[in-house]
């Protein structure tokens, strides 16, 4: 029976010449003795030896080299959506346009298999289900691992989070191994990895995957962000740090305190990079970047990620890099095809009893659950207040998020909103970037931003993954500047555009809705040293002159590459 049970759970077997030792059983609590595993255990670890009653501490595995603990891989990687049979629809994927540019541009991958990520790593990979490299990871894998730094955009939902934790990981275990830990507690913290984002709810999402990612691995990872207490985060910065995620604030806050140091940082990340260069963050950037002590553009390999990467704001971030590969995945500042678009002309007194209908509508149809959330953006943190509380007196589950809510509540309403308990959340930006929420099925543009940018991001909220995705948008009078641009999205992205948002377009005195950024173009979807006289500041100081676009396949995506001397 012992072997039948191995056969099925996929045991490993030893060597013939391996010498036969007996496995000295591990602690296990009594609740969990002599139970049956789960399918999810069954799924994710294939188990020991010692038979179905053992089940190896991970204080053992971790310490002895033992196989890791059913249970625990379970509550790890149970919050990714793959024990569900969920996860990536990578078959989405394979028709998106690619370009690169810079001096000898990496070849791209098409498997996992095709790179050496390190056996522990790939482990994690397969548990996470991941079949094979999404376009944007196809790209910034390899460019990453051969070292050159990068600057990346690619369309919500694309994987970019897994394209700069994979490389930072491998290059970890590869070159920097598992660094000897104080014997105490160390006062000042010295991670080798920092990945900057500009939101608390980013920050600690990123903080969950690189621990998924670095599973079994011996790397250290701390998350540092405001708003919470920081007894708890300088704790774990002193038992010592590989990976740092952090918000800009909150880091030079540690970092004025002295516990925090930049001296060793061998990778540096900047998630949603755009945004942290453009909303009051640049200053704190520069200053975590070019003067508390970390190395140079070269001594570090930089990375940095976004939806959109308007032409001004690669300017600035071109600062931070050296000899960098400018990466566009997809129709950069888009939204993916995946995303069903709708636009209903509603005034301002008429929203709320709009939504009420739309609601009623998605419940009578039965789509109204815990694996369709519903998420609707409003324009002030007052507006989300009151829409909540209109919508519990209603009868809908409601909760709300944005930026005058103490981190207690924030992450409550996360939770709550995640497992469905509130189907119905209410935001503001606060939520619109880089946030990763399964079974978002309808985004609703309540409040319509300013800014076309945002209007990506938010709806970027659902189409996750390869996943279809709804978003309706409310426009009113007060969004005649925005119809332009507007329309121009929804075309690039094959939606049927109304005919009153077309002449709403036409009558656009000053062609409203672009990037408030100078320079904003069409998102950013091209790298802008292409139409600029580049003399490369840090960036190695080279002169790049484009060169003639070759266009070549690969899979079934289209890809332009170009190069400089």
């Amino acid at each position: 029976m012992a072997a039948s049970w191995a056969d099925e759970m996929g045991e490993v077997v030893k060597p013939a010449s391996a010498p036969s030792r007996p496995t000295r059983p591990s602690y296990v609590p009594p609740a969990r003795r002599n139970k049956p595993l789960s399918a999810d255990a069954r799924e994710y670890c294939p188990l020991s030896s010692a038979g179905p009653d053992f089940i190896p501490s991970s204080r053992s595995h971790r310490a002895r080299g033992r196989d890791p603990n059913p249970f625990e891989i379970v509550e790890t990687f149970s919050e990714l959506g793959v024990s569900d049979g969920g996860g990536i629809n990578f078959d989405a994927y394979d028709d998106i346009p690619v370009e690169t540019s810079g001096a000898d541009v990496p070849l791209p991958v098409n498997t996992f298999a095709e790179i050496d990520l390190g056996d522990a790593l790939n482990e994690n990979i397969k548990r996470c289900k991941y079949v094979k490299p999404t376009p944007v990871q196809r790209y910034a894998i390899p460019i990453s691992l051969a070292g050159r730094d990068l600057m990346a955009c690619a369309q919500t939902g694309s994987g970019k989070t897994a394209a700069f934790c994979f490389p930072i990981i491998s290059g970890i275990i590869r070159h920097c191994g598992l660094r000897q830990r104080p014997a105490r507690k160390a006062r000042i913290a010295n991670p080798v990895a920092l990945i900057l984002s500009p939101t608390r709810e980013l920050s600690s999402q990123i903080h969950d995957e690189v621990k998924k990612f670095s599973y079994l691995t011996g790397i250290k990872v701390a998350v540092a962000y405001g708003g919470a207490p920081m007894y708890q985060q300088l704790r774990d910065l002193e038992k010592g740090v590989d990976i740092l995620v952090a918000t800009p604030g909150r880091l030079v806050d540690l970092i004025e305190r002295a516990r925090v140091a930049l001296q060793e940082i061998k990778y540096l990340a900047l998630d949603e990079a755009d945004r942290m260069l453009d909303m009051g963050f640049e200053p704190q950037i520069r200053k975590i970047v070019e003067q508390l002590g970390m190395p140079p553009p070269g001594m570090r390999q930089t990375m940095l990620f976004s939806a959109t990467f308007p032409s001004e704001i690669q300017r600035l971030a071109s600062d931070f890099l050296s000899n960098y590969i400018f990466l566009a995945v997809g129709r950069v500042g888009s939204s993916t095809d995946l995303i069903s678009q709708r636009v209903e002309y509603v005034r301002d007194v008429d929203k709320r009893s709009h939504l009420m209908d739309l609601l009623h509508a998605q419940r009578a149809n039965g789509i109204y659950s815990k694996q369709a959330l519903i998420l609707v953006f409003v324009e002030t943190k007052r507006g989300a207040d009151s829409l909540e509380n209109w919508l519990c007196v209603n009868g809908f589950p409601a909760t709300a998020i944005h930026g005058d809510r103490t981190q207690p509540e924030r992450e409550q309403a996360l939770r709550s909103f995640k497992s469905g308990a509130t189907p119905i959340m209410v935001a503001t930006d606060v939520a619109a970037r880089g946030l990763d929420i399964p079974h978002v099925g309808h985004v609703i543009n309540f409040d319509l931003p300013k800014d076309i940018d945002d209007y990506v991001h938010r709806i970027g909220r659902t189409g996750r993954a390869g996943k279809p995705g709804l978003a309706t948008a409310f426009f009113s009078d007060v969004n005649q500047p925005l119809a332009k641009s507007l329309s121009e999205l929804m075309q690039e992205a094959n939606q049927e555009v109304p005919d009153w948002l077309l002449s709403c377009a036409q009558r656009s005195s000053y062609g409203g809705g672009k990037s408030r950024r100078a320079g904003g173009g069409r998102f950013g979807g091209h790298d802008y040293r292409r139409s600029h006289s580049y003399s490369g500041g840090s960036s190695s100081g080279a002169s790049y002159q484009p060169q003639p676009a070759q266009g070549y396949s690969f899979g079934n995506a289209s890809i332009i590459a170009t190069g400089w001397d």
